[in-house]
């Protein structure tokens, strides 16, 4: 069973992209080359802030939907902590 990460990038524009993934590296290199999701077509990424782990993919998605309700501030916050990953409960806890 593959390992999941959910990961943010920060767009030109200076929004932050949520996606989940299995390989990071690759997914974002897919995002770099135009060939990701819609979203980073049109709002190209300038770098990969954090990546989260998870054992599961559904696990992944609810902490990625927790994530993406997040504001911006709050988002930047959770990609300075230093933590190897994060309950899904706390991605909704500092809103």
């Amino acid at each position: 069973m593959p390992t999941w990460f959910v990961y943010l990038i920060e767009c030109r524009n200076g929004s932050i992209y949520t996606g989940i993934a299995t390989d990071v590296e690759r997914r974002y290199a897919e995002h770099v080359a135009g060939k990701g999701a819609r979203y980073t077509r049109a709002n190209p990424p300038l770098r990969l802030l954090a990546r989260f782990e998870y054992p599961d993919r559904s696990t992944a998605s609810r902490a990625e939907y927790a994530i993406k309700r997040l504001p911006r501030t709050r988002k930047r916050a959770l990609c300075a902590e230093p933590s190897p990953g994060i309950p899904v409960t706390a991605a909704t806890r500092s809103r």
